[in-house]
């Protein structure tokens, strides 16, 4: 229980059961002098900002909402950021994941931008109950996502098409790690590959852990962007997509880079 909850709790016993603070205090496990301490700090201005943050980000959790509000030239420390949080009642919903059974190896992560990329499809539906995809094309180093193509199909030769627009806007890295899935795996994407001396590296079947960064970026995109949006067509879908993909380059930090955004 929190503090707040067992003052509570120490005033309806008062009230109802008739016993004396002393009793009360002691059955509820709070000390006197926080009953009665009162709060000198005003939250009011960190709650309502907090709370327009977490409307705006609905899954962003209470570090990187802080690391938003220190951007901000807002100074306060994280633990009164997550007291605050925790009071609004604002944490986000956990969703349960599957777990593997045996320990993996990490997956080595490249020291300079452009050495590898990954690259993977996500599937949603319009409200009609059209199929869409999205090929992501994601930088393992900066965790910069390059590239969201959207369509109802993505052949290979489509595959070919957004690699070459890369190419002309940054050059090509070393590898690109994919599945097997045919896309990636025809021959098209194959020939076009050697030609440029770009190398191919296909996971394992059926093991995308092997390619986790992009299926890490697909699930912010999923949690962030698909699922929290409706698309009534094709041009909808884009036109939410591509903002979301420059706001996630821009300004969302990460984790795994200290707190910083990929561009950063």
């Amino acid at each position: 229980m929190t503090a707040t909850a067992r003052r509570e709790a120490v005033t309806r016993l008062l009230e109802h059961a008739g016993v004396s603070e002393r009793r009360a205090l002691g059955l509820v496990g709070l000390h006197r002098s926080v009953r009665h301490h009162q709060r000198q700090r005003d939250d009011a201005a960190l709650r309502e900002r907090l709370k327009t943050l977490a409307g705006t980000r609905p899954r962003w959790g209470d570090r990187r909402l802080h690391i938003r509000l220190a951007r901000e030239g807002v100074q306060v420390n994280w633990k009164r950021v997550y007291r605050v949080y925790r009071e609004e009642g604002l944490p986000v919903r956990r969703r349960r994941r599957k777990r593997i059974a045996v320990p993996r190896q990490p997956m080595p992560i490249p020291r300079v931008p452009n050495e590898r990329w990954s690259m993977d499809f996500v599937h949603d539906m319009l409200h009609d109950g059209r199929r869409i995809r999205m090929l992501n094309v994601v930088d393992d180093c900066t965790r910069e996502c390059l590239a969201i193509e959207t369509d109802t199909s993505l052949p290979g030769t489509r595959v070919i098409e957004v690699l070459e627009r890369l190419r002309d806007l940054r050059g090509l890295p070393r590898a690109i790690v994919a599945d097997n899935g045919p896309e990636f795996a025809g021959r098209a994407l194959d020939l076009w590959a050697h030609e440029r001396g770009l190398k191919i590296d296909y996971i394992r079947p059926g093991k995308p852990v092997d390619n986790a960064f992009v299926e890490s970026f697909n699930g912010r995109l999923r949690d962030e962007c698909l699922n929290e949006n409706w698309f009534q067509s094709l041009r909808e879908a884009r036109d939410a997509i591509e903002p979301w993909r420059e706001d996630y380059n821009e300004v969302r930090p990460h984790s795994a880079l200290g707190g910083r955004s990929p561009s950063e």
